[in-house]
């Protein structure tokens, strides 16, 4: 029993020092004389982007955000009528072209990918509507 207390004791002890060190108010970042090598910068791969190629017709654009892809449900675009709450408000964010085409095919973070539901074409026209309509 008295074992039991004494591991108990030195256990406490250790977490304690530990605490003591880690947690003394201060923060701690990496700076660049701290950081071996170079953080990757992902750019985005456009050439799996085959919508980028193609003219995309606003009128048809406005068509797939409102219709199957529902794209209004999580976003605002007030062109549309949309005021979704859950994805970026485009009207505020105006993205370019190549922003809708990469996040519409691929998806990010919340938002599905939409490349194997929706067909390049459809892709470059949501994307022309989207900053057409916006002035992203």
């Amino acid at each position: 029993m008295r074992r039991t207390h004494v591991v108990a004791a030195l256990l406490v002890l250790a977490i304690g020092l530990l605490a003591g060190g880690c947690l003394d108010g201060t923060d701690q970042a990496a700076t660049p004389e701290t950081v071996v090598g170079e953080v990757p910068v992902a750019e985005p791969d456009t050439e799996a982007l085959p919508a980028l190629e193609l003219t995309g017709d606003p009128a048809a654009g406005k068509t797939v955000f409102a219709g199957a892809s529902s794209c209004g449900s999580c976003h605002t675009l007030a062109d549309a009528g949309a005021s979704g709450a859950v994805g970026p408000n485009l009207d505020e964010s105006k993205p370019d072209t190549e922003l809708v085409v990469t996040r519409v095919t691929n998806g990010q973070g919340g938002m599905p990918a939409f490349g194997e539901q929706l067909t390049p074409q459809q892709i470059a026209d949501v994307a022309a509507y989207i900053t057409q309509s916006t002035a992203g």
